[in-house]
């Protein structure tokens, strides 16, 4: 475990591909860097998107990033026929740090459901076999989640995250109980997510991590605008008191969760 000073922060999941910080991407990791978010984890929705995010972690020494399909584009991608020699291929690359973020979506549709299924599954395989960790999506899908976590988890045991963290106190029991980690993005801090702040006080300090979700979803006071990963400071301001705890505490804490689950992850 890297030594750690007192207010050293990691974003967990942010998309810094997206088309929104095309014109000002380098001024958006500095403004992190500033504000001592020494590390930020860009997450992949598509497969097919491996070349960009792998140019990103190769230009900036503080980005990380981890191979995927989002499930709303995992009907799309079983088309091209991603399997898990591809998957394992890809994440060899030594600044890849996971995969995801798969999972299930039900919120507009459930008809890409059986796709999503499969999609998780090979991911999950994936993790299993490498042992680096899966970043779960779900959304309006809490039943069926907590059956494959468990049911995947049966056959062998594989590190996982639930990220962004918005569904019921079953899905986290589970998942903590499976051995996950459970981040926490801006949605925390909303006046109405009182669901996502008792689950925050639920999670055990050793498995909490923090996110953006960038360019999604940015907590107070920038609700609303573009999300970027010098937010997820802010997230953490609200937490911690939240939590009752020091600022300084927080990070280090959840700086030593995001190396222990992310270990491919090099120190800053």
């Amino acid at each position: 475990m890297p030594e750690i000073d007192k207010l050293y922060w990691i974003d967990t999941h942010c998309h810094l591909d997206f088309d929104v910080f095309a014109t000002d991407r380098a001024a958006v990791i500095a403004r992190a860097l500033a504000q001592n978010v020494r590390r930020q984890i860009t997450i992949s929705t598509r497969i097919s998107h491996y070349a960009q995010l792998q140019a990103l972690a190769e230009a900036w020494p503080s980005v990380f990033f981890t191979v995927g399909t989002h499930p709303c584009n995992a009907h799309e991608e079983a088309e091209q026929a991603v399997n898990i020699e591809q998957l394992l291929a890809l994440s060899r690359h030594p600044k890849l740090v996971g995969f995801g973020e798969a999972g299930l979506d039900y919120h507009y549709s459930r008809e890409t459901e059986a796709a999503q299924k499969r999609s998780l599954s090979l991911h999950i395989a994936a993790a299993r076999q490498t042992q680096l960790p899966l970043i779960i999506h779900s959304r309006d899908a809490d039943e069926d989640m907590v059956e494959i976590l468990r049911g995947e988890s049966a056959k062998g045991r594989f590190p996982f995250i639930l990220h962004c963290f918005s569904s019921g106190k079953k899905l986290a029991q589970t998942g903590l109980e499976l051995g996950g980690y459970i981040s926490f993005s801006g949605i925390v801090t909303f006046k109405n997510a009182d669901i996502v702040r008792e689950a925050a006080a639920a999670t055990p300090k050793n498995r909490l991590l923090l996110e953006t979700d960038a360019p999604y979803l940015a907590p107070v006071p920038y609700r609303g605008q573009s999300n970027e990963p010098a937010f997820v400071v802010k997230t953490a301001e609200f937490l911690a008191e939240f939590l009752n705890m020091e600022k300084s505490a927080l990070a280090q804490q959840t700086t030593e969760n995001a190396y222990a689950i992310f270990k491919k992850m090099q120190p800053a």
